[in-house]
């Protein structure tokens, strides 16, 4: 399948490249991993070809005989899956020298004379970014090209919700990790606005957040946009940019790093007003914990308190944090929602989000339950990384997730790009017992999105089902590929198996049987199914799981078994 993919994505590559220009200059050959080629910059884009098994190759940006910029990618020895753009715009219209290094072993056969970049790379005033993947969501955003992992720095502004997320400009595999943006009137569809915050000399751009800095606090202008984000060089340090154009462009703070510490695993700040303390907070991942600082300019952080020892699970690196007051679903109460993503440690294995209860005085966050409960958002494998929106309208806090899971997500059959967001969700609290729980809902702009009501399943729909009792819910292909979920009333859960779901041999921890808590009775069920994916929510968001599946062909058939009758209604979505 992936070869298919493979000579597919090239022989629509055709037209670009056709219209390309070959390089003017053979490269020098320095050893046997190692060569030099010149390049103009005429061009708008010098096409890299890409071979996915390969080894990165290294290349440094030489211009004026001064490095300019550096990145990896897996230049083709072999033969050519993609292809990829470096801009050439950044270069002021003054030629260039690649200097590339490639790793790993050789053997005597492959001389590196002989390796297909060089007769496949090519300069190109277009990049064809055409939709040409089978498994590509209709209603869920991914990147245009290339891999995606974290949702980073998002905010909502003048009715533009702004999504930036940790991109790979040159391959569909986890590396130069850089800001890639997108922005959404509705939170379904999405426009790409290029890569915002880019890899420097204090390392790769890692997760971080956004805010509007409304009044003027860190004095780079009322509303300025400011991020703070982790810089991956040799350790791991905290950075801030900030924004004028609402978020387009943004220039880096003279003074970074703003933040350093001599944990290892020291990274994705998140930070927000609170009007408790007149100041800003910030959570940072530390190791299996998160740390809490205060300022009063975006700039000077004072350490608060850390949380987290004893707490949860940790069984894996925490990241991700979010911090946020949520009101009580049936009450006039709120609390405070403290969310931590792990990995590895997930209920399923792999990644996942987990989130604690309690109160925050913006000095110290103190969990209600015990130490020894574990909570999950999603019960699904894929649902990592999970954050909200910073100044969300009417007090709304939106969340969105990366819909993969580190122990596959390198190898998911796509090539033109990897990777997608969860739907959005809206969040609250709701009692069960005498804990409070996290409800994810789907949010409001999902209903907008609804289109006409459809007899069958088709590959982009959701599906509502009134339930009474226990059922059986099945979503199957001609080929006998499945996603069998069923709800268990007695036992209060809902699970969702897709071993049998399509292609899943790209890894052996794909196949699973996810199983979730509903907190009582589960009346309404709504489905997402978009090409790659199913999400399940109860309607109320007191259950939610999120899982991928790679069918050979769309699923078209819904067999539901009950012993009472499901109203079932089928919405299209494009």
């Amino acid at each position: 399948m992936m070869k298919l993919l493979s000579t597919l994505f090239l022989l629509l590559f055709q037209t670009t490249v056709s219209f390309a220009q070959r390089l003017e200059k053979s490269p020098a050959f320095l050893g046997e991993k190692h060569a030099m080629q010149q390049v103009n910059t005429a061009s708008r884009f010098l096409l890299l070809p890409i071979e996915e098994s390969q080894d990165n190759a290294h290349i440094s940006i030489l211009r004026d005989n001064q490095v300019v910029k550096q990145l990896n990618c897996r230049l083709a020895v072999n033969n050519v899956d993609y292809y990829v753009p470096l801009d050439l715009a950044d270069f002021s219209g003054k030629p260039i020298l690649l200097d590339i290094f490639f790793n790993g072993e050789r053997s005597r056969g492959d001389a590196i004379k002989n390796f297909a970049c060089w007769q496949n790379i090519n300069y190109s005033d277009t990049f064809d970014t055409a939709n040409r993947e089978k498994f590509r969501p209709v209603y869920h955003h991914t990147p245009v090209w290339g891999w995606m992992n974290d949702p980073n720095g998002m905010f909502y502004k003048d009715g533009v919700w702004h999504l930036y997320f940790q991109h790979n400009p040159y391959g569909s595999q986890w590396e130069n990790m850089t800001w890639g943006h997108s922005i959404s009137r509705d939170l379904v569809h999405w426009t790409f606005e290029g890569n915002a915050i880019v890899p420097d000399g204090l390392g790769t751009i890692f997760s971080g957040s956004c805010v509007v800095d409304k009044n003027n606090t860190a004095g780079f202008g009322k509303n300025a946009i400011v991020a703070l984000y982790t810089t991956a060089g040799a350790s791991q340090t905290q950075s801030l940019a900030y924004s004028t154009d609402d978020g387009k462009t943004f220039t880096k703070y003279e003074a970074n790093p703003i933040l350093t510490d001599e944990i290892p695993d020291f990274r994705d700040p998140n930070m927000f007003w609170n009007d408790e303390i007149g100041a800003w907070n910030l959570l940072l991942a530390a190791g299996q914990e998160m740390k809490i600082y205060s300022s009063k300019n975006l700039k000077d952080w004072k350490y608060e308190s850390s949380f987290g020892h004893g707490y949860g699970n940790h069984d894996g690196v925490w990241e991700c944090p979010d911090l946020m007051r949520l009101p009580v679903d049936g009450t006039n109460e709120q609390k405070w929602v403290l969310i931590c993503n792990i990995n590895p440690g997930g209920p399923f294995g792999g990644s996942a989000t987990q989130y604690f209860v309690g109160n925050f005085d913006g000095h110290r966050f103190v969990c209600d339950s015990e130490p020894q409960v574990t909570k999950w958002m999603d019960y699904g494998k894929d649902h990592y990384a999970a954050v909200s929106f910073s100044n969300a309208p009417d007090g709304r806090h939106v969340a969105l997730a990366w819909m993969s899971n580190w122990q596959y997500a390198n190898q998911v059959p796509t090539l033109q790009f990897r990777s997608a967001n969860s739907i959005p969700r809206d969040l609250t609290l709701f009692t069960d017992g005498a804990e409070t729980w996290l409800a994810s809902t789907p949010s409001p702009e999902m209903l907008g999105v609804r289109g006409a009501k459809v007899r069958n399943i088709t590959p982009s729909c959701e599906v509502v089902m009134n339930l009474k009792t226990d059922a059986t819910l099945t979503l199957r292909n001609a080929r006998g590929e499945e996603v069998v979920m069923k709800y268990d009333a007695g036992a209060q859960t809902f699970s969702m198996d897709r071993t049998r779901s399509g292609q899943t041999d790209f890894s052996s921890n794909f196949t699973a049987v996810t199983v979730a808590p509903t907190h009582g009775r589960l009346t309404t069920l709504r489905l997402f199914i978009d090409r790659c994916s199913v999400e399940a929510f109860d309607a109320d968001g007191k259950m939610a799981m999120s899982n991928l599946v790679f069918p050979s062909e769309p699923y078209n058939r819904l067999i539901v078994r009950s012993k009472n009758k499901v109203n079932t209604t089928i919405y299209s979505i494009y």
